[in-house]
């Protein structure tokens, strides 16, 4: 559908609405108890035969995608992203190419890696997607060339998010993603055992930060992910290796921030940054012999991560480029780079300058300036170029637009050739709108565009509160002309929905439009209004709630609780049947006009956990990490149309259509083209 020019509102938006109103009431809150026993829908008609043909297109994203980066001797050490196999390389930054190269046998992607100098070890720990007894730390030897990475146990936390090497060579490792609070972990390479050290702080989901000295190990952790509610925030601890009692050292500066981002010991000081949210990160140096004693200072953008040393300067890296910050003169500046680094994973000093690890798949040498000395590209080193786990999938005037990390692979439908478009972050969700891409990026980057008729580069169309990070899900309102964007914010809690006008370039938020604690997962606009499906990052506390709401007054005109355990996961509608499936399969049809639940069903068996919907040639289509299925309109039937199609992807799945009503999404992690054809 193009943007319309002319916003067609219709007199009290009918949805329902004109009976409420003919009848002189308000929109009021429908809540309907699961107990009773759905209307019927009517008798049940023979489901329509389909005739079903698939075509692969080519994998969805390729590149050689990364997520950490440590220098040490010249060599630059990587670890990969959502490629399989998961694999380290090594680069010769001096030689611009890859000397060596290991695969790890478990996870997606490689946030964690510390050097042991002195030992020359290389220590790697796995982002997977679920738990389980299998390892996430590596050891990779660097004094044999021909060396492969091997397993050396695995903490019981899911996720490793930081690594740390003490001077005496023991392996201290942070992270989450299990059933309860981050502990700290130890690995000692003398005897070869994985220990808990405890948990620090009950409160924090998530700890990405450790640094360690022979005496003492720093514990940096809160809630950037799941955050909101009573989940806490910064929280910065001293663990004493020889009484083994953790103290609370946290600047009070930093304790409003959602979460310690980086720690690293320089000398005789520690160093700390935060992650902002609401407000910008902070920087702070303390004193190794006296914790009370630090100085602070407040530094630009939402982010400060991968510390550098050169002289009296410390380099970080934020969203946007590098900060420079002189603790003993008290002076922080940014550092603009002479090229898009994108999202950054490594700095380190080289040569004068700093070697900088970026998630576009490059390694860029740059003075202490900002300017470029060189860059090398990693695929071009030697690096294996592989098919990533994709994001948001996006179709219309000729072209498929796939999302990956720092890159959304255009795919020319008619000529066959595909170019990698970079852009920062993550395209979660898009819509092609008049031949124009429109992107929902993570994290706070806000609604990007990009139109192939131009020749111009992505760009930012609009921005929005940074605390609203996480887009989730796109849709046009076409009588509104309106692009919808449903959102998360990871750090508090809730989430928000955006509106987008191309004709104008004007944009709202609305936060919290459900309620406090739920994020808006799912929306789809029908006759002018949009309909908001509510989930929740907490274990307890509401969701599942669909909320009607009009888009240009901003407010709620009636909203439904479905009582289901999981929260929405994706909306679609048919004719006056809103059609709302629920994270892990739960199906509920919506009777618009009436304002009330007429069908559930239990789909758990296709639907595992996330999902999405879309409508075409008359049905509901809907995919899963499995399966592809559609759901018949007027029986509410549900039917497979191509099983273990088990998409390749990272944050959900996804599926979009053509003018023409072609299915796209992925099988494994290859683009393919579905023809769904009812028969006659």
């Amino acid at each position: 559908m193009s943007p319309s020019q002319n916003v067609s509102r219709r007199t009290a938006l009918q949805l329902g609405l004109s009976g409420i109103l003919a009848a002189g009431m308000t929109a009021a809150t429908v809540s309907p108890a699961f107990a009773a026993a759905p209307r019927p829908a009517g008798p049940k008609r023979p489901a329509t035969a389909h005739s079903t043909r698939i075509t692969d297109i080519g994998p969805g994203v390729m590149q050689y995608a990364l997520m950490s980066g440590v220098m040490l001797d010249g060599v630059c050490y990587i670890g990969s992203r959502n490629l399989e196999p998961t694999g380290l390389i090594a680069l010769d930054v001096a030689a611009r190419r890859v000397i060596r190269s290991t695969t790890l046998q478990t996870g997606h992607s490689v946030q964690a890696l510390a050097v042991d100098p002195v030992r020359r070890v290389l220590y790697a720990g796995i982002l997977q997607k679920s738990g389980g007894p299998q390892p996430n730390l590596y050891r990779w030897d660097l004094n044999s060339p021909d060396s492969a990475a091997v397993a050396i146990g695995r903490i019981g936390d899911r996720d490793v998010r930081d690594l740390a090497v003490s001077p005496d060579g023991t392996l201290f490792a942070v992270g989450g993603g299990g059933t309860g609070a981050p502990a700290l972990w130890q690995y000692d390479p003398a005897s070869g055992a994985v220990t808990s050290l405890g948990v620090p702080s009950a409160a924090v989901t998530l700890a990405r930060a450790v640094a360690a000295t022979d005496t003492t190990v720093y514990f940096g952790a809160g809630s950037t992910l799941g955050g909101g509610g009573a989940t806490g925030r910064a929280a910065l601890y001293a663990y004493d290796r020889a009484t083994r009692v953790y103290t609370d050292i946290t600047p009070s500066e930093m304790m409003p921030d959602p979460s310690i981002r980086e720690l690293a010991v320089d000398g005789d000081r520690l160093l700390v940054s935060t992650a902002g949210s609401t407000q910008p990160t902070k920087l702070a140096a303390i004193s190794l012999d006296d914790h009370a004693s630090y100085s602070v200072a407040t530094s630009v953008g939402k982010t400060a991560k991968n510390f550098a040393v050169l002289g009296e300067d410390v380099f970080c890296a934020n969203e946007t480029g590098l900060i420079r910050w002189n603790p003993a003169q008290g002076s922080l500046d940014a550092v603009t780079p002479g090229v898009d680094l994108g999202e950054i994973w490594g700095v380190d000093p080289w040569e004068g300058g700093l070697a900088v690890t970026s998630g576009y798949g490059v390694v860029v040498h740059l003075d202490v300036d900002g300017s470029v000395i060189e860059q090398i590209d990693l695929g071009e080193a030697g690096a294996p170029v592989s098919a990533q786990a994709c994001m948001g999938i996006a179709v219309g005037a000729g072209f498929a637009y796939v999302g990956g990390n720092g890159t959304i692979a255009r795919h020319d439908l008619a000529g066959g050739g595909v170019t990698n478009l970079r852009v920062p972050g993550e395209a979660k969700d898009a819509e092609v709108l008049d031949g124009v891409l429109y992107t929902g990026q993570y994290s706070s980057q806000g609604i990007w565009a990009y139109d192939p008729r131009s020749g111009e580069p992505f760009h930012r169309a609009a921005s929005f509160p940074s605390a609203q990070n996480r887009p989730l899900d796109t849709n046009w309102d076409a009588d509104n002309g309106l692009l919808l964007v449903a959102a998360q914010a990871d750090t508090e809690g809730g989430g928000s929905l955006w509106t987008y006008d191309p004709a104008t370039g004007a944009s709202t938020c609305a936060v919290n439009p459900i309620d406090a604690v739920q994020l808006v997962r799912a929306v789809i606009a029908v006759d002018g209004v949009a309909y908001l499906g509510g989930d929740n990052a907490q274990k307890t506390g509401p969701r599942g709630t669909v909320v009607a709401w009009d888009p240009v007054e901003a407010r709620e005109l009636w909203r439904i609780e479905t009582g289901l355990p999981n929260g929405i996961a994706a909306l679609e509608s048919h004719g006056r049947h809103l059609f709302a499936l629920t994270i892990k399969g739960g199906l509920v049809v919506i009777d618009r006009s009436r304002q009330k639940i007429v069908h559930t069903a239990d789909h758990g068996a296709l639907v595992k956990g996330f999902a999405a919907l879309k409508a075409a040639r008359g049905v509901i289509y809907g995919v899963s990490d499995s399966t592809l299925f559609r759901i018949d309109p007027k029986t509410f039937a549900v039917t497979v149309v191509v099983a273990d199609i088990n998409g390749g992807w990272y944050s959900g799945p996804h599926l979009n259509v053509d003018e023409e009503g072609v299915i796209y999404t992925l099988r494994g992690r290859t683009l393919v083209k579905v023809e769904d054809w009812p028969q006659s």
